[in-house]
């Protein structure tokens, strides 16, 4: 072996590593991906996790219906991160990605698609282009899911429109008919006049209109206290509104029983006429402002519920109206008199139905006025009716005053337009029913909400919901089997039908509803149960898509194979955006407690919204209006991203994010994660470099015993195990943001800034299988092999090349994939908190000296520390000792040529970080090792090697001499 000063290098044991720094992780993923399809690794993980503790995170079905967005990746990735931590610890954690496939926005698709042909087309036609169109989605959203890493059973997911999912629907309906909580009544229900359809509160969006606000006077036609003067007629009930356009539906006057209200005489500033009219006291003022009415006077009060018995002339129908009273009416605007139509307002049916006034709607399905309508009114639109009756109470003098209003009004989920309030015969669950509201309440109670506040929200929601309607006319969805007697009318649907048609949809379809006449649908036997005939017409409702998925509890939980997938009821988790706390949480929860009496979840995960840098809504339309069309960055879609970052740089920047809030994306985000990626994998690169020397470093073989480890070594794992304990804490509780922040603090502080810096002259310059190196290279190990444990489920694909480099022979029986590994356990061998706290002042005593080491190089002293020298002084007798003790180590990992401990130095500055020293760094007076580039006294020392030191001397003949023995190391 050659000792010239050239040779020397060939002695050192140089970092070496065909582990590339560059990523590539756009073309490297997809083959990532490739191989774990072609292994079956989902199949894998189910066979080796067989038989342990179940942990179910059900999938809600996200829609099938467009590309993934942001909002998608968001939540499918946090998703994986929790199942595969599950797995990670060993639980049997299967997941089952699903879709929402049926419902209005795919059917409204394939109508517009279809255009003037779709009326050609009937349901069962119209159904089949809604299957191919839903599929075509799931199928691309699975590839765009699975693209980002997501792992799970995507060769066999649970689709709504499968056979056995629908019969599962139809299945807790049955059980819901059993027990009484279904019926059927016409109701003022939201209603969308563009689709034609009822919507569900959670199908609802809010946005500011301008709305025409109105105050009209409806003459009074008894009741007025005869103490105020005048006769009934004299007077005037001043009502306010802005839906001008539900005034032919009027049929009452709501005041509150407690509220005082006012008879006001006051004189018209137009007219001069004197007027008399009725409103709540506290509003008086705020009121004849409106009209700039500033003489007037208040003849009399009284409580409203004196007003229970008085009545009114409708403004222009020959129609009397009635007061009555409600707890709802406030008076903080308005006039304290609320112009109440049963059929289109919630709270005006409900006030109906306790004074026994019908839920009358002269409107059609498409928003139109019907023929019951004044005739000025009919085939308007009730939006285009608004001027309309505007100008007929000014002709009229019924108009006290008009003035446009900008307010929140509700909009359809899908139209994007205006909605109404409709009064039609439609399907609904009864709420309070067998005490269901506060038995759900009860079971809200008994589950885990992440954030905590997840439980007030849904508490308030399920707390003031009225009865779900479930019922909508449309064809793409599952029908509500429902039977109509031809003779009576009467509808008919009991359990025992359902469960027959639930079969027959197990094996058919739903389907067979839309294609077969009714009579081969009717069970055998069936008459009707008011007049005994025996011939019926099918219904042509179908469920509410919030029903369809929120059924899924019985298909996918509690149904076994193969009429299901049996996971395991009740799921030990649902993760889903905040919105389904009125969404699918909640038909969840109504639906299984009302079929099955518990909760279908036993914790529940909420995650924000995404959201641009600003705080901005993130969506296709709102980001070109910002940016441009074609110039919005790629990191506000999810496909897009992927191709260009990488899936495991978008899952870090997802688990770097707190989730409970809205989610701020933008370029300065995935910035800063695609720079803590190759921070982690530079890391990781470094750890692989000095394991991959000329003979692998074994963990079986090579591994010595914890007591001959270099303290540093033992130092550092006992940190490792102090970062186990802490990311299984904040796994376990889902902070997956803190994750990430104590692993790359470990990587950036303890390993690159700190550890692996001082043990790069023993890794290098020490003997290849020495103690000192072998020592080292352990806690190399140890640390690659945790680190890519715990990044596991965060990087999933990079965890994995990892995985495959980790030393080990067949011996330690490491599994084929990190995925099939268990999380790994602190050593309890490396809990040394003596240890600890020593290394705690060491290290803040390192601090302050590469503090006056830096000055040194500023000042063109050194190039490097290697060439320093320091002086440590303290009066501390305690902290001398520990220094005098440690001077080796502190010269090795402030990478100097040697450290001097004094009780008192007259050039020492005082320390920072360990105020009880003071620090002097010098130029060392010794010379450079040719080979370790360190400053010893003991260069030249040996004259067989005089650009040696002593260290480098014998390493240097060691290795001569194992050459001479065996020439294979010495060609090495």
């Amino acid at each position: 072996m050659s000792t010239d000063a050239t040779g020397y290098k060939a002695t050192l044991n140089l970092p070496k590593t065909t582990f590339d720094m560059k990523a590539n992780l756009t073309q490297r993923e997809p083959q990532r991906q490739a191989q774990w399809l072609q292994r079956d690794l989902y199949g894998q993980i189910r066979q080796a996790r067989r038989g342990a503790p179940v942990k179910v995170l059900h999938d809600g079905p996200p829609y099938a219906n467009g590309e993934i967005h942001m909002g998608h990746l968001l939540n499918k990735v946090l998703k994986d991160f929790v199942v595969r931590w599950w797995t990670l610890q060993g639980y049997d954690s299967p997941y089952v990605p699903g879709w929402d496939c049926h419902g209005l926005p795919i059917e409204h698709k394939v109508v517009r698609d279809l255009g003037p042909k779709a009326r050609q087309l009937d349901a069962s036609q119209i159904r089949q282009l809604c299957h191919e169109e839903a599929m075509k989605w799931v199928n691309i959203q699975s590839a765009q899911f699975q693209r980002l890493g997501v792992l799970g059973d995507w060769q066999r997911p649970y689709l709504t429109l499968d056979h056995r999912y629908e019969a599962g629907i139809v299945d807790v309906l049955a059980d819901l008919v059993e027990k009484g909580y279904v019926f059927r009544q016409k109701k003022a229900i939201h209603w969308d006049i563009h689709d034609r359809t009822a919507l569900a509160e959670a199908e609802l969006e809010y946005q500011d209109i301008t709305s025409p606000s109105i105050y009209v006077l409806f003459p009074m036609t008894s009741g007025v206290p005869s103490c105020w003067g005048g006769q009934p007629e004299d007077w005037s009930a001043m009502i306010w509104t802005t839906t001008p356009w539900t005034l032919p539906a009027n049929l009452a006057i709501a005041v509150h029983p407690r509220l005082d209200y006012a008879g006001v005489r006051y004189r018209d500033p137009e007219t001069g006429a004197e007027r008399r009219v009725l409103l709540c006291q506290s509003l008086v003022a705020k009121v004849m402002a409106e009209r700039s009415v500033s003489q007037y006077d208040i003849v009399g009060v009284c409580k409203g519920a004196d007003l229970e018995i008085a009545t009114y002339r409708h403004v222009f129908l020959d129609r009397t109206g009635r007061f009555v009273l409600a707890d709802y009416v406030a008076a903080e605007d308005g006039t304290g008199l609320v112009h109440t139509a049963p059929g289109h307002g919630a709270e005006d049916y409900r006030t109906g139905l306790a004074y026994g006034l019908p839920a009358y709607c002269p409107v059609d399905e498409s928003g139109r006025y019907t023929d019951d309508a004044p005739d000025w009114l009919r085939g308007k639109g009730v939006f285009e009716a608004n001027p309309l009756v505007v100008q007929r109470l000014k002709e009229d003098g019924t108009l006290f005053h008009s003035a446009p209003v900008r307010h929140s009004y509700p909009h359809g989920w899908r139209s994007k337009k205006p909605i109404i309030f409709r009064a039609t015969e439609q399907w609904f669950i009864k709420v309070d029913h067998n005490g269901l509201r506060q038995r759900v309440l009860e079971q809200i109670g008994q589950v885990t909400w992440l954030p905590s506040w997840g439980q007030r929200r849904i508490e308030a929601m399920v707390s003031g919901r009225p009865d779900w309607c479930i019922s909508r006319q449309r064809a793409w969805g599952v029908p509500i089997p429902a039977f109509r007697c031809q003779k009576c009318g009467h509808w008919h649907m009991s359990a025992a039908t359902l469960r027959h048609l639930r079969d027959l949809f197990r094996q058919h379809g739903a389907d067979a509803w839309f294609s077969r006449p009714a009579s081969e649908l009717v069970p055998p036997g069936l008459t009707c149960e008011a007049c005994g005939h025996d011939q019926f017409d099918k219904g042509s409702d179908i469920l509410d898509v919030w029903f369809e998925s929120g059924a899924s509890h019985r298909a996918v939980l509690s149904q076994p194979p193969p009429d299901g997938f049996g996971l395991g009821y009740p799921a030990t988790m649902y993760l889903e955006g905040s919105d389904q706390h009125r969404g699918w949480f909640q038909s969840s929860i109504l639906t299984a407690v009302a079929a099955q009496g518990v909760a279908p979840f036993q914790t529940v995960l909420t995650h924000g919204f995404i959201v641009d840098e600003q705080g901005e809504k993130v969506s296709k339309s709102e980001m070109e209006k910002k940016y441009g069309k074609g110039k919005v960055p790629v990191i506000f879609s999810a496909v897009p991203a992927t191709e260009t970052y990488g899936a495991d740089v978008l899952r870090l920047y997802v688990a770097s994010m707190d989730y409970a809030d809205d989610v701020r994306v933008g370029e300065t985000g995935i910035k800063e994660a695609s720079e803590a990626y190759r921070k982690i994998r530079n890391t990781f690169r470094f750890l692989l470099a000095n394991l991959e020397d000329y003979q692998r470093f074994d963990p079986e073989r090579h591994a010595p015993q914890p007591s001959d480890l270099v303290e540093l070594d033992r130092w550092i794992l006992g940190r490792l195990n102090a970062l186990i304990r802490d990311c299984e804490a904040s796994y376990n509780a889902f902070e997956f943001y803190r994750v990430v922040q104590k692993i790359t603090q470990f990587v950036n502080v303890d390993l690159s800034s700190f550890y692996l810096d001082a043990i790069k002259d023993r890794l290098y310059a020490e003997l290849p299988e020495g103690p000192e190196r072998r020592s080292a290279q352990f806690a190399l190990f140890r640390l690659h092999d945790v680190l890519t444990r715990l990044l596991s489920p965060i990087l999933v694909h990079t965890c994995e090349e990892l995985w495959e480099r980790l030393p080990g022979s067949a011996a330690t029986a490491k599994p084929e994939s990190v995925h099939l590994a268990l999380a790994p356990q602190p050593d309890p061998r490396f809990d040394d908190q003596t240890l600890a706290d020593k290394w705690t002042t060491l290290r803040a005593v390192r601090s302050d000296c590469l503090r006056e080491l830096e000055r040194l190089r500023q000042s063109k002293i050194i190039g490097s520390s290697q060439q320093g020298r320091l002086a440590i002084a303290t009066a501390d007798p305690q902290l001398r000792g520990l220094l005098e003790s440690s001077r080796d180590a502190l010269a090795t990992v402030c990478v100097v040529s040697e450290v001097e401990v004094v009780a008192d130095h007259p050039e020492a500055v005082p320390g920072v970080d360990e105020p009880r020293i003071r620090v002097f760094a010098a130029k060392s007076p010794h010379r450079r090792c040719e080979r370790c580039w360190n400053h010893y006294a003991s260069v030249g020392s040996d004259p067989r090697h005089p650009d040696l030191c002593a260290r480098c001397v014998r390493v240097v003949e060691r290795l001569a001499l194992a050459a001479s023995l065996d020439p294979m190391k010495g060609s090495s």
